[in-house]
């Protein structure tokens, strides 16, 4: 295999994936061509032999890779406004504003999230890395609403356990279109990462993970709904994805359906002057991250953090309200 000064080594505990697909999936992210080199190079091995991409894994297979270690992120501080919701010695929780990446990454350098806290504070933790320090959990860019941030490694690790076990609540409101025929439900799709679109997800039985979205109704227009949204799982772009693969893509989505005039036909009626006026209210998702629940790691309560709605998804609904005639839930539902 050649000096083994960086090399990462894996027994494996499950089986049945394509060893291409499984490394895709490790810590390496490793892309389908630089395995196909790899191997060819003999810098990726399992049980000590040459094999192919299309080698199904078994259980047991000690699996050797050479790699060269990414140089971490050198992140400056910056001076970004931060809309702070509460914050002691352990945590801290942000109300993160639309057009704003949580941490640096590739074609994101700088002016995240993260470059902001660090001018702000620089007590993070580095549990997930230095590339990420404090982050625990992650809002899409055009997602608003409640981000929690840990200050310890300890109680990183606290509320990513948390996390993980779904003892976390996660509540979102969503403006979609279409008008809902059930008033509560719950969305069971599996998520992945879009066969062809790979910068997308979609709702998929290959590679993918299991996605839970419980829904419920708060106002119903004649081609619009208003929904809370409870996270059971996280995977990314969760909500939006299963929103479209049902039909009620997220108002102003620019990815998932959200803009596309096409949703017109399915509408039912002449609404586009409205869906015109509607797109000038709102250039993002209409996605909000209205509160968090967590145990906090030290003090040993259940907290909940809210944030309110932000101006936009607030004309959004204003306008609904005073131009698509009544709304079916009563206004209390929004509490």
């Amino acid at each position: 295999m050649g000096p083994l000064d960086n090399y990462w080594k894996k027994v494996v505990r499950g089986s049945g994936e394509r060893l291409d697909v499984y490394l895709a999936h490790s810590e390496l992210k490793f892309s389908r061509s630089q395995i196909k080199d790899k191997i060819k190079k003999r810098e990726i091995l399992v049980n000590g032999e040459q094999t192919k991409p299309s080698y199904t894994v078994r259980r047991g297979d000690v699996i050797e890779a050479l790699y060269s270690p990414p140089k971490p992120l050198e992140i400056t501080p910056e001076p970004i406004p931060l809309s702070i919701i509460y914050e002691d010695e352990d945590i801290i929780v942000i109300d993160k504003q639309k057009g704003l990446v949580v941490h640096p990454a590739k074609g994101h350098p700088n002016g995240t999230l993260i470059n902001g806290l660090l001018y702000y504070c620089s007590e993070l933790s580095s549990y997930f890395g230095i590339d990420r320090p404090g982050v625990v959990h992650r809002l899409d860019i055009d997602t608003t609403g409640v981000i929690i941030f840990a200050k310890s490694e300890r109680v990183h690790s606290d509320i990513a356990v948390q996390f993980q076990e779904r003892e976390v609540s996660k509540v979102y409101l969503a403006v979609v279109w279409g008008s809902l025929s059930m008033k509560k439900g719950d969305i069971k799709a599996p998520v992945g990462r879009h066969p062809i679109k790979r910068k997308l997800m979609a709702v998929t039985p290959l590679n993918s993970k299991e996605s839970i979205t419980h829904f419920k109704v708060l106002y119903s227009y004649p081609f619009t709904s208003i929904l809370k949204l409870i996270l059971e799982t996280g995977r990314t772009h969760q909500i939006r994805v299963h929103l479209l693969h049902y039909g009620y893509p997220i108002v102003g989505d620019p990815q998932y359906g959200g803009r596309d005039r096409r949703i017109l036909q399915r509408l039912g009626g002449d609404y586009a002057e409205e869906f015109d006026h509607i797109m000038g209210l709102i250039d993002r998702q209409a996605l909000h991250a209205a509160s968090l629940t967590i145990m906090h790691p030290v003090k040993k309560k259940k907290m909940r953090f809210i944030a309110p709605l932000h101006k936009d998804m607030k004309d959004l609904i204003q306008y609904l309200t005073y131009n698509a005639g009544e709304a079916s839930l009563p206004r209390s539902g929004m509490n």
